[in-house]
């Protein structure tokens, strides 16, 4: 298991260089940002930060867009630390008033909608970024009743438990790192779901069978290159949620995803960040 890198970007002037500072790492593998103006805090794997990269966006935003200020200081965050880090920060998330995201350690909190109870030790998707908060308020609005469910880049399974808790039938969630996909099932269990199968890998490993909803909250890059097996899976009429990129980058993924035959539904942007819906013809 990979420890994370936390970045540290003394940034000046930070606005509006911290929104087109994290677009850019982003696109690199970052999965995590927090803004302490003038700092901004980023997060990556260790095993996947390019240093190259890190120096060609300074460069480009230092010499060819001209930054005043562009500071970099990193630490390395070993893994028992980030899950401490996590449960110091994991606030509960609360979506619309009608669902609460929360850990094992909140207690006693007072709430009448859907709760998901999530221990995120290592994975993604606690509800806390725009884009988990974006797909559970989607969903929530989503007739989900008896339908089967692709949810691709699971994470903690936050998706995949609402999914079942809104009364989908058969959730296949589907994770490229092991401890993750260990971590879905966990939490699987931990909501008394019966529904979901975790699956360790890529789309190699989804069964032969097509689904009336994909859910997939991932990278950019990864998603342009998943648009096409996405709508092979899709049912005639499914439903296809896409997150992970910024407002930016939709008319690109719109454009991309029409060429597969999914027609483009409609859009909700949370701080810059994106969600769109598909339907397939």
């Amino acid at each position: 298991m990979s420890d994370y890198i936390e970045y540290s970007f003394n940034l000046a002037p930070y606005e509006p260089w911290n929104e087109i500072l994290t677009a850019y790492l982003a696109e690199i593998g970052f999965e995590s940002f927090v803004d302490e103006e003038p700092i901004l805090k980023a997060y990556i794997q260790a095993d996947l930060i390019d240093y190259d990269e890190i120096n060609n966006i300074q460069f480009k935003l230092v010499i060819e867009e001209d930054l005043k200020e562009f500071k970099v200081s990193y630490l390395i965050i070993e893994q028992q630390n980030w899950n401490a880090l996590w449960e110091s920060q994991f606030e509960p998330v609360y979506v619309n008033n009608q669902l609460l995201i929360k850990a094992p350690f909140h207690k006693d909190l007072d709430f009448n909608g859907l709760i998901v109870e999530i221990e995120p030790k290592m994975s993604f998707g606690t509800g806390h970024h725009q884009t988990t908060f974006l797909m559970c308020q989607e969903m929530m609005v989503m007739n989900l009743k008896g339908k089967s469910i692709l949810d691709m880049g699971a994470g903690t399974g936050v998706l995949s438990i609402l999914a079942e808790k809104l009364g989908a039938d058969y959730i296949e969630a589907v994770e490229i790192e092991s401890w993750s996909a260990e971590n879905c099932a966990e939490n699987a269990t931990r909501n008394d779901c019966s529904k979901i199968v975790s699956l360790f890998g890529d789309f190699d490993v989804v069964t032969n069978r097509e689904f009336d909803v994909i859910l997939a909250n991932i990278n950019k890059n990864v998603l342009k290159s998943h648009l096409a097996f996405y709508a092979s899976k899709l049912k005639e009429s499914g439903q296809l949620l896409l997150s992970g990129f910024f407002t930016t980058d939709n008319e690109q993924m719109i454009v991309l995803a029409e060429k597969e035959g999914l027609n483009f539904v409609k859009s909700e942007n949370k701080e810059n960040w994106s969600m769109l819906k598909f339907i397939k013809n």
